[in-house]
């Protein structure tokens, strides 16, 4: 293996527009690789070092869907079930219709939300934070919405289209979320520590900081055209109250303690350590592609050509689709600010590439990134 390539990556995009980059490969079990180059804080010139906190944005899901995982593999529910049989708000919702006049009306679903539709986001829900029962929810509860109570805010919200008919990225794994609480009886972020990152032996992983882990909480940016720069842009937009741990895009972690969870997986459900946090059975379902003949047109993004969407992750179906260098079955997900996991069991492959830049140049980067890692092995 010779991973001089992978480094002069990344030296290549920390001196165009990401601030700073990181890259962690594991081969079997062995951390093979490492490298990280660029500025945690580009105003006063500080290099990245060990231990950064950033926000991990939508690579939060794949945990949120391995821990719904695990209560289907207990039999507390099955992918079937409708999901208004734990969240009851969810038992009549109205769909958004356009008629052939343009005119937009509101009717009575005629399909129930399910288990599956939450996995997959074919539930019908949008991505907008913004609407009015959520923004209400917030403001009535003085920013300290929970995750329970802002699934019960998003249900009032009509659905784009009927469950199971489109693909949507959308807030459904923000509700995976408060399934996992309803049917664990526990807060989300506790069920997450007790069943994941607490076995896995994560300690910088969680929705929320204590003060020693606040000080390694490193600025963020976005980058702007018109400057030609990165700009300084904290916070987490998506954490929208105080008591919201969103299974959406809520944790934070850093580099080291996010690659115990992915090589968890890449390991079939089993860490290094021999940690079970799933089955294999579940693994292979996680990154089996679940999209159809209704919602595969959906699914369109360029950058995600070849690849077919699982629970939670994007799932390597298409070589000549995809012009990627990765097997088959190869899967993970990516960050709003440019985090990107790969997984792969069938080489026993696991990277942890992060960055902390919003409009994060992922069409360019990630694809590359992939290519250059498969090239080195």
């Amino acid at each position: 293996m010779d991973f001089k390539p992978l480094a002069s990556f990344i030296d290549r995009i920390t001196s165009w527009r990401i601030p700073w980059a990181e890259v962690l490969v594991m081969h079997q079990n062995d951390t093979v690789f490492r490298y990280r180059n660029g500025y945690a804080n580009l105003e006063e010139q500080t290099p990245i070092g060990d231990g950064a906190i950033f926000n991990l944005y939508s690579m939060t899901k794949i945990m949120t869907c391995v821990a719904a995982l695990q209560l289907v593999e207990r039999g507390q529910m099955l992918l079937s079930d409708p999901v208004s049989d734990y969240l009851p708000e969810y038992a009549e919702m109205t769909v958004k219709k356009t008629l052939s006049s343009g005119e937009v009306r509101l009717e009575k679903a005629t399909k129930a939300i399910t288990v599956r539709d939450l996995f997959t986001m074919t539930a019908g829900f949008s991505y907008d934070i913004g609407s009015p029962s959520i923004q209400e929810a917030v403001q009535s509860t003085n920013g300290t919405l929970s995750t329970r109570d802002f699934a019960k805010a998003l249900a009032k919200e009509p659905l784009l289209f009927e469950p199971g008919t489109h693909w949507n990225y959308s807030m459904c794994h923000d509700v995976l979320g408060a399934l996992v609480e309803v049917v664990s009886g526990r807060r989300f972020g506790t069920y997450l520590q007790e069943e994941i990152t607490g076995p896995l032996g994560m300690n910088d992983t969680a929705f929320d900081l204590n003060d020693e882990q606040q000080a390694r909480l490193i600025p963020q940016y976005a980058y702007n055209d018109e400057l030609e720069k990165a700009v300084r842009m904290d916070g987490n937009g998506f954490r929208i109250s105080t008591d919201l741990e969103s299974g959406g895009a809520g944790l934070l972690s850093t580099v080291s303690d996010y690659a115990l969870f992915l090589s968890a997986l890449t390991g079939k459900g089993t860490s290094p350590k021999g940690v079970r946090i799933l089955s294999q059975a579940s693994i292979e379902l996680m990154r089996t592609d679940h999209l159809n003949d209704l919602t595969r047109g959906d699914y369109s993004w360029d950058h995600m050509g070849g690849y077919g969407y699982g629970m939670g992750v994007r799932t390597h179906i298409s070589k000549a689709g995809s012009g990627s260098l990765s097997p088959l079955g190869e899967f993970g997900w990516s960050g709003a600010a440019g985090c990107l996991a790969i997984i792969d069991p069938d080489s026993e492959l696991t990277v942890m590439y992060a960055q902390h830049l919003l409009n994060n140049q992922e069409p360019y980067v990630h694809r590359r990134l992939r290519n250059v890692v498969y090239s080195c092995l």
